[in-house]
């Protein structure tokens, strides 16, 4: 088993030549720019591009295997969202798992004995670098929650077949989500989580 190259050019002597990079604006937490781009067939293209320092979420498990996710509003699109625990870094040095940890404990009110790192997942690749590091958190105790001012959340405990059939019906649309889900579902399956 492996992968079968069907058309390939020869990435590795490729030139890719960024000309300008222009700010349009900052802010709280994303810069626009503009990019002008010499690609490797010498054609000078132009590019957006929001950078983003990064974020971290948590996919929380209870001890009898639900998992724990949160409805919020998300203003980008005028309505509550099923999603993760996540948040961005507080700063480009901040480990990931700290920032889980703590918005694990910020958006359900748990924190957890134990935090393994699940995967990786750039939101955006055409036009964002946003990249978030996502964690599994088990052996959850109860503490209390500390919600941003801009927070109204309530958090549900979720069977994970539940989960899977909202991702492939199309109700849950939050990439990290849906990624966070899968991977673990997919790891439950293969006894990965023991």
């Amino acid at each position: 088993m492996g992968r079968e190259i069907l058309v390939q050019d020869a990435l590795e002597n490729m030139k890719v030549e960024r000309l300008k990079r222009t700010q349009i604006a900052k802010g709280t937490i994303l810069t626009y720019y503009h990019d002008t781009v010499r690609i490797p067939n010498g054609h000078v293209c132009e590019f957006d591009f929001l950078g983003h320092q990064g974020a971290a979420a948590v996919l929380p498990v209870t001890e009898d295997g639900k998992l724990l996710l949160v409805r919020q509003y998300r203003n980008a699109l005028d309505r509550f969202t099923l999603e993760i625990p996540a948040g961005g870094l507080e700063g480009p040095g901040e480990p990931t798992r700290e920032a889980a940890a703590r918005e694990l404990t910020e958006e359900t009110g748990f924190v957890a004995g134990r935090i393994d790192f699940l995967l990786s997942v750039v939101s955006a690749v055409a036009y964002c670098n946003e990249k978030i590091d996502i964690y599994l958190a088990r052996d959850l105790q109860k503490s209390e929650r500390h919600l941003d001012a801009d927070e109204y959340i309530n958090v549900e405990a979720w069977e994970g077949e539940e989960l899977l059939e909202l991702a492939y019906n199309g109700t849950l649309q939050d990439a990290k989500t849906v990624a966070a889900v899968m991977a673990y579902q997919n790891g439950l399956a293969a006894g990965r989580w023991g």
